[in-house]
């Protein structure tokens, strides 16, 4: 690990479905941490869901936001990152979280995204004939940035106890956090 880095937040990214939101939550709470979602943030921001924004605006104006976002981000202390599945594929964005947060990657294969967000309406990106190739293009292309992150790990073959209990573990190592009372 870089000397320069100052860890004292974790940002969890991964492809959507992977569980970063519902891994947040728990990591934030028994952390006692502050937990925010970047689509949250983001949506805020705009004033409108991030589908209305692909929408209305296109997904460059979505990206705009998602990098202000992302670099107010750096001024959290004590906070649980989910971020949106494309904040952690952009590699400036990588290297900003990487500044103050405990980069953690959640890996799911093609089939579990898919069994987990194909009832959703709310994911412009799937909004194709093909979801499901589609899912597997944008996997294939987000993987080498994902694959940068401090720790990698499978949230698709593990409890979601298991999965939060590996996260805290791992903040506690980098930063020698001790365990609260």
């Amino acid at each position: 690990m870089r000397s320069d880095r100052q860890i004292r937040n974790i940002a969890l990214i991964g492809f959507m479905g992977a569980g970063k939101s519902t891994v947040g939550q728990a990591v934030a709470r028994q952390l006692r941490f502050e937990f925010v979602d970047t689509d949250h943030l983001i949506e805020a921001r705009a004033g409108m869901p991030i589908s209305e924004i692909f929408a209305q605006q296109g997904e460059a104006a979505f990206r705009q936001i998602e990098q202000q976002v992302v670099t107010e981000l750096a001024g959290r202390h004590h906070t649980v990152i989910a971020t949106g599945g494309g904040v952690g594929a952009n590699a400036e964005h990588l290297a900003s979280l990487k500044k103050h947060a405990l980069v953690v990657c959640l890996w799911v294969s093609p089939e579990v995204v898919w069994r987990r967000v194909r009832n959703q309406t709310h994911r412009p990106l799937l909004q194709v004939p093909d979801p499901q190739a589609r899912i597997v293009q944008l996997l294939e292309e987000r993987t080498p940035v994902y694959r940068q992150a401090d720790v990698l790990m499978n949230s698709g073959l593990r409890q979601l106890t298991q999965v939060v209990q590996n996260v805290v573990h791992q903040y506690r190592i980098m930063t020698r956090a001790p365990r609260p009372e």
